[in-house]
């Protein structure tokens, strides 16, 4: 292998020749060989978004050459369009605030652009990573903008599964409709309710999900770029923030703005908090919901069976024909995985001190890597998952039928102690409540008839 001599702040070190990155990148892959794990390839763009928009307006407003604002654009645009991306080498686990990052991607764009100009890699006295990529800039307004872009552009993707989760849910709301069956609360016996109305709360409570997801997402659309390193704006040329920003905005299609207050910008992680906090609500829902599926698919002759799941593979490497809820499992354990993503991004939140929160990598590392793993999933547990649920409805009109507290709808008739007595007795004699109502001749037939009719014990309200 050969090298080449780069200097920085604290000496000389060989760098290797083929590679894009320089001298602080190879002491960041030093000091952090910690897991394998690089930046998730939307930060990397995002934080290459930033270079280009950076660099248009630094040319624009003198900072730099026309010149060098075009050639760092340029390589800003090979990477962007998928080049170079083994350059990208640093560890997820690194440095405070993400300087190792953040000089990883100035390396990696001004030794490329050097070459675009015939120039050698390391020439730094042509085109620098600190003077030219990273002027008007600092590791502590980018690496949190990075982020901020990052989380935006996963998260259209992701609401789009979200949707098709919550359509599925709503499909088999209107296919249950009609499909009487006992509730439950506390685990026992309850009034009527169809299972279509079981599966419509499942369906909205998806989207409420979606909808705490959508309002915290508003959070990251105020971005700290042009604060530089403390939220002074310090070395930054009057009228860089907006520009910046602007130019931003344009080359990622988002709608992005200033942030209020540049030194909050940098200090608090409230934003992330927020954000991370509704992924941890929707999953914690997931699980609700997933567990709620297993509950009712359990059986399928000795639990309550009143949903059959699609079976997707075989359940038992022992017990032949066994088939297991294996798609909502799965789902429980990535929800798992979610939730304990936020726990490490809430420390990370509590951790800023003074005017500087340096914890940014680990949070967009975690939020990043929950978001993917529910938009990779998702859509596959919609399909497998729930849109092949098939009603038991024999099970269900008979828990429907035999459930003791159908006696609530006597209450108004007879009143509440006396319902509770016929309670008692349904569940003594192992009888349904309406038979004891005839035997005891509480009501005429006419009277059991509206009485016990499911349309009205369900509610006529709204299905769905």
């Amino acid at each position: 292998m050969s090298y080449r001599k780069e200097k920085d702040s604290l000496g000389e070190r060989d760098v290797p020749k083929q590679a894009l990155w320089g001298i602080q990148t190879l002491r960041a892959m030093e000091n952090f060989p910690v897991s394998g794990l690089r930046a998730d390839p939307l930060l990397v763009r995002s934080y290459v978004f930033i270079k280009k928009a950076c660099a248009l307006t630094n040319g624009d407003l003198g900072a730099i050459t026309k010149g060098h604002a075009k050639v760092i654009a340029t390589a800003c645009d090979e990477v962007l369009a998928g080049q170079h991306s083994d350059q990208f080498v640093i560890d997820v686990y690194q440095a405070g605030a993400g300087t190792s990052f953040n000089m990883n991607v100035n390396e990696v764009l001004a030794n490329r652009a050097l070459e675009l100009m015939g120039k050698s890699r390391g020439d730094y006295a042509s085109l620098s990573p600190n003077d030219h990529v990273n002027r008007s800039q600092s590791t502590n307004d980018t690496f949190p903008t990075a982020t901020y872009v990052a989380l935006l552009l996963a998260w259209q993707p992701l609401n789009q599964t979200i949707d098709v989760l919550a359509r599925s849910y709503e499909k088999k709301a209107l296919e249950f409709q009609d499909i009487f069956k006992s509730a439950r609360t506390h685990l026992q016996d309850a009034v009527p309710i169809t299972l279509g109305q079981e599966f419509g709360a499942y369906a909205a409570a998806i989207r409420a999900g979606e909808e705490g997801l959508e309002a915290s997402s508003a959070l990251l659309r105020r971005v700290a770029l042009g604060a530089t390193a403390a939220g002074t704006g310090m070395n930054a040329p009057s009228g860089f923030r907006r520009l910046a920003v602007k130019y931003l905005a344009e080359i990622t299609a988002l709608e992005l703005f200033p942030a209020k207050n540049t030194f909050m910008a940098l200090q608090s992680h409230y934003p992330l908090a927020a954000f991370s906090a509704a992924l941890r609500n929707f999953s914690l829902e997931l699980i609700r919901l997933a567990n709620d599926l297993r509950l009712l698919a359990s059986g399928p002759l000795t639990g309550l069976g009143e949903i059959i799941l699609p079976a997707v593979q075989p359940g038992s490497s022992i017990m032949p024909g066994k088939v297991n809820p294996s798609m909502m499992e799965c789902l429980n354990q990535i929800a798992f995985d979610v939730a304990g993503g936020d726990m490490t991004v809430a420390l990370a939140a509590q951790a800023g001190q003074l005017d500087l929160n340096v914890m940014t990598p680990i949070s967009a590392h975690r939020l990043l890597h929950s978001m993917e793993i529910l938009k990779n999933f998702l859509p596959v547990f919609a399909a497998k998952g729930i849109d092949g649920i098939r009603a038991n409805g024999d099970r269900c009109e008979l828990y429907f039928g035999q459930s003791p507290s159908l006696a609530t709808a006597l209450t108004p008739k007879i009143g509440y102690l006396k319902a509770a007595e016929i309670f008692k007795e349904a569940v003594a004699t192992k009888t349904t409540v309406p038979e004891l109502v005839k035997r005891h001749g509480i009501l005429n037939d006419e009277e059991m008839k509206k009485i016990f009719d499911p349309k009205l014990l369900t509610g006529d309200l709204e299905k769905v």
